[in-house]
Parts: C-alpha cells; sequence; structure tokens
C-alpha cells in the first residue's frame, strides 16, 4: 500500500438514476435483510460465551469421563438455541422504504415500529465488522444527530445493496429538504457539478504515515486489559490477585536479587522496567492506530466528503459539505513540535458517538489546507482583530487551579507530619508532586492569556487554543444557532462573561471576556444568522 497523492482521481461505482431510486421507494413494500444475517449475529455472539465456556470447563474437571460429554452438550445446545433464536429475530425484522419516511418493525414476542422521516436523517452511513466482511455485508446506519433509540441501523445487506439504499435515502432526503442555495450552498452545489461523477482524494494515509501515528499514539491499554482478564478469570489463577501479602511473597525473592546488585543494579532494574512499558505502549499504539485508520481516505465527490477507513471493522461515512457547522484543528504537546495536527469537522451528524468526524487524523499543515478550502472554512486572514480575554478571569483561573493542587499538598505533608513515621516518607514527595502541580496550573493561565485569543471575520468565527498544543476552532457564523451571554459570580465580580454559541453538532465559547465586547459580538452573529431563512429555501 502507497500513499495517494492529493490529485488522484478515483471512480466511484455506477450508482441508479434518480428516477429509478424515487419509483422503488414508492411501492414502499415490506424487506428482509440479507439471509446471512442471522447466521453472521449468531457468530457474533459466540466471542461474548468464552467466560461462560471457561467457567463450566472449570466446573466439570473433576467429573471424571463425563466432563467431556457434558460440556460438548451444553456447547452444541447453547450454539442450537442462538441460532433458532437469530433466525427468529431475523426473519420478524422488516424494513419499509417510503415516500416520506424509512420504518423498521422488530421483535418476536413484542412488536417494535420505529420511524425516521427522511428531512430528519443527517447521515447515511455505512459499518462493516470483521465477521459481516466475510460474507460480503454490510450494516447501513441512518443517523438523526439526536443519538440512542433515534438512530435506526440495519444489519446486515449485501454491499451493492447498501450502497443502492444510502443512495436512494440521500435522494429523498435531498428532495424532503430541498438543494440549498445561496451562499456556501451554491458554491457546494457548484464544485459538485463541476466534478461531475469523479471523485478526488484529498487526503490519505498509508503504512508508513501509519507508523509514524502509532508512535505519537502511546498506549497502555493493554496493562488494562490484562488486569480486566486476570480479574474475570482470577479463578484460574493459582493465587488470589487481590491478595497483598502473596504479592509481597512473590516479589520479595526478586526484590532481595535486586537489592544484592547494588544501586547501579538497581538503576538499570528500574531503567529496564520504564523501557518495558515504553515498548509496551508504543506496540500497543501502532497497533490500535493501524487496526482503527488502515486504507484511510478522505474523499470529494458530488455527495459532499467520503471518508473510508479500518482494517477489522471497515466503516464509509458521507459527509454533506452544506452540513458541516465548525472545524477543529488540534495537535499534542509532542506532536506538534514535529508538525504534525488533526481536523475534525463539527456536523450534525455523529462520528462513533462524536459531534466531530475526523477527517484528517494525521496531517501537516499544508495538507490540511485543500480541505479547509473545500469545506469553505479558511484559514484566519491577514488583518484580523484578535482579542484575549479578560487579565482578571485568567487570575481567578489560576488562583483556584492552584489552590485545588496546594489544598492536597498541604494535606500530605500534614499527613506525613502527623504519622511521623519512616515508612511514610514517601507522603512528602507526593506533597512536593502537589506543589509543582500548583505552581504549574497558575504559570499555564499566564501563558494562556499571552496566546489564546480569538477574531470576528466578514463569515466565519476564530479561536486560537491550547499553549502546549495549539489549536483552532472555526465556525461559520451563518450556521450557528443561538448565542447565549453567561456570567458567574467571580465574573461579576471581576466584570466578565463567557459566550456560548450553540452547534446542533458541538459546542463553542468564548470565557473570560468583558460585557461589552461580548454584546457586540452576540449583536454581529445574530446578524448573520438572521441574514439566511432555511425554512424558505427551495429546490
Amino acid at each position: 500500500m502507497t500513499e495517494n497523492p492529493a490529485n488522484a482521481p478515483i471512480r466511484p461505482p455506477e450508482q441508479p438514476e434518480a428516477g429509478e431510486l424515487e419509483a422503488e421507494a414508492a411501492d414502499g413494500l415490506p424487506r428482509r435483510t440479507d439471509p446471512r444475517t442471522f447466521i453472521v449475529q449468531a457468530l457474533q455472539t459466540l466471542p461474548n460465551m468464552a467466560l461462560p465456556f471457561a467457567a463450566l470447563a472449570f466446573t466439570f474437571r473433576d467429573n471424571g469421563r463425563f466432563a467431556l460429554p457434558v460440556l460438548l452438550g451444553l456447547v452444541a445446545l447453547f450454539l442450537l438455541l442462538n441460532t433458532v433464536f437469530t433466525f427468529l429475530a431475523w426473519w420478524r425484522q422488516t424494513y419499509r422504504v417510503g415516500e416520506s419516511d424509512i420504518r423498521l418493525e422488530s421483535g418476536v414476542l413484542s412488536r417494535a415500529a420505529r420511524s425516521v422521516p427522511y428531512d430528519r436523517i443527517q447521515d447515511v452511513s455505512l459499518e462493516q465488522g470483521f465477521i459481516p466482511r466475510l460474507f460480503g455485508l454490510t450494516m447501513v446506519k441512518f443517523e438523526t444527530g439526536a443519538g440512542g433509540s433515534d438512530e435506526i441501523s440495519l444489519a446486515y445487506l449485501t454491499n451493492e445493496e447498501g450502497a443502492r439504499l444510502r443512495e436512494l435515502v440521500r435522494e429523498l432526503r435531498d428532495e424532503a429538504d430541498g438543494v440549498p442555495t445561496g451562499g456556501a450552498q451554491a458554491a457546494d452545489a457548484a464544485n459538485a457539478s463541476a466534478q461531475d461523477t469523479d471523485a478526488t482524494v484529498l487526503f490519505a494515509m498509508g503504512p508508513r504515515r501509519l507508523f509514524v501515528f502509532g508512535l505519537f499514539e502511546f498506549s497502555l491499554a493493554i496493562v488494562a486489559f490484562v488486569g480486566a482478564a486476570a480479574q474475570q478469570f482470577d479463578f484460574l489463577l493459582p493465587f488470589d490477585i487481590w491478595d497483598v501479602e502473596t504479592w509481597q511473597r512473590l516479589v520479595a525473592g526478586p526484590g532481595e536479587q535486586v537489592a544484592q546488585l547494588g544501586p547501579v543494579g538497581q538503576v538499570l532494574g528500574a531503567i529496564a522496567a520504564i523501557l518495558t512499558l515504553l515498548v509496551l505502549g508504543l506496540v500497543t499504539g501502532i497497533v490500535r492506530t493501524f487496526t482503527r485508520d488502515w486504507d484511510f481516505r478522505l474523499e470529494r465527490n458530488p455527495k459532499g466528503f467520503r471518508r473510508r477507513r479500518g482494517m477489522f471493522t471497515r466503516t464509509d461515512v458521507v459527509m454533506p459539505v452544506h452540513r458541516v457547522q465548525a472545524v477543529r484543528i488540534t495537535t499534542g504537546a509532542i506532536r506538534h513540535r514535529f508538525g504534525w495536527k488533526s481536523l475534525k469537522l463539527v456536523s450534525l451528524a455523529q462520528d462513533a458517538g462524536n459531534s466531530s468526524h475526523v477527517v484528517a487524523p494525521f496531517a501537516k499543515a499544508a495538507e490540511l489546507t485543500p480541505i479547509l478550502k473545500v469545506a469553505g472554512f479558511p484559514l484566519p486572514p491577514r488583518g484580523l482583530d484578535w482579542h484575549r480575554t479578560t487579565a482578571s478571569y485568567r487570575v481567578v483561573a489560576a488562583v483556584l487551579g492552584g489552590a485545588f493542587y496546594a489544598i492536597l499538598a498541604v494535606g500530605a505533608a500534614g499527613a506525613a507530619v502527623y504519622l511521623g513515621d519512616s515508612r511514610y516518607d514517601w507522603l512528602w514527595l507526593v506533597a512536593l508532586a502537589l506543589a509543582t502541580f500548583a505552581v504549574f496550573a497558575a504559570v499555564r493561565e499566564l501563558f494562556l492569556w499571552r496566546v489564546e485569543r480569538h477574531a470576528l471575520s466578514s463569515r466565519h468565527l476564530y479561536q486560537r487554543r491550547g499553549w502546549l498544543a495549539p489549536g483552532f476552532a472555526i465556525a461559520d457564523r451563518v450556521k450557528l444557532q443561538s448565542v447565549d451571554i453567561v456570567r458567574g459570580p467571580f465574573g461579576r465580580m471581576f466584570g466578565y462573561v463567557t459566550l456560548h454559541l450553540g452547534l446542533a453538532g458541538g459546542t463553542f465559547s468564548l470565557p473570560g471576556i468583558p460585557r461589552s465586547e461580548a454584546d457586540r459580538l452576540r449583536g454581529e452573529l445574530l446578524a448573520s444568522m438572521v441574514e439566511t431563512d432555511f425554512s424558505r429555501l427551495v429546490r
């Protein structure tokens, strides 16, 4: 696999004509998902039964020759019942694609029906887990932006059927909404017409980029996994993992051997332990990155942004450009020193439970420019009037943040003095660490006052955030939904407020600004928000 150039065209699969799609939706006949669905769902439940099967094997281990037949019989009975129930659930589940909504009916004994109008559907995405991919099946997810029970998922359809249904629902949704006109929406439509049926790759990551990305995704999640597994399977271990005395006896032998090596050997042992954790964290980060973002590609097609990624679970998400409300450019304290950034789009739909869609998780600044241009969110132009938060807001934040750690530090030092035992000398180290955090919290607010700013252009609202990991948040003034001014008790005392800007797919706040500036920003933003009446947009 190699990384694709940013301008490499990719021919999308052939789509049915709009007239054919509308005619197909008019019948409103009930349909079932692919017959292989119940087989896939039955196989997916098997990993969840690993723990009960292990417990049964442990229970029957001393029952002699009858243990294996009984265990195999129980496993066979479970597989039979599992297959029967998943088949009944599949047989009783139907969906209807009507003229105004999509309806899902399910349930064996008690029936449930859910209906979602097309004008409420924000996104239609395809998702393939590892087992469904083996059968050539995909899950179609209809997202409304509300989350929870308001979402509808069809599991599973063939890849061709899933793509066809997604295109059908999008056509019907566009009819229900009307094609937006004017402003960025008109530019979006013009760009789509110019590209015709071609898709342009805006960003892609190959194995080399993923490997570098994984080095920055350091994670010790494997340690937590091993700990959770040990807790679940503690009955298989020869000792109680929660017994402190048992661990002291286990560590006593190696501890005495390390002590005999002298100070140099102890230092080398500590370094070896730290290096082991570092290697473990790096390997875990690389594996997680490869499995999550394998063959990552972001394309621009006539429908908007199309993002595909995943090794075992493959996702295919399309984000209409005109539904993007804001963008976030983020980085990390370390990756910022190497020039790596991440770009997220805030829209009405959700991405794996998050309000932001990651469209470029690990990219250079130059690679973000074409994506931002297509989305209609350019970087801040020269000559903007940038504003800081009030100094009083930062002073209050520094005092409160430092006081929290300072109180904990005093408590740890007091406990060390009260106990008066050399065994508790480590409490002094804790107190010193907490005092360091208190100083850092105060210094951090000083640096944030120097670097965090906001500015307003004719089209967008810009916010620069972060100190060690600086980033940008950019919101479209027209697509904001509300503007609220909030003032707490300290704000009343020192004369600053927080401006909360409503986004259907997230939040955008400007804390610690003067009341007069908040009133001015609210007036200008409200004037932009009422310029376009989206309820009167016609096809």
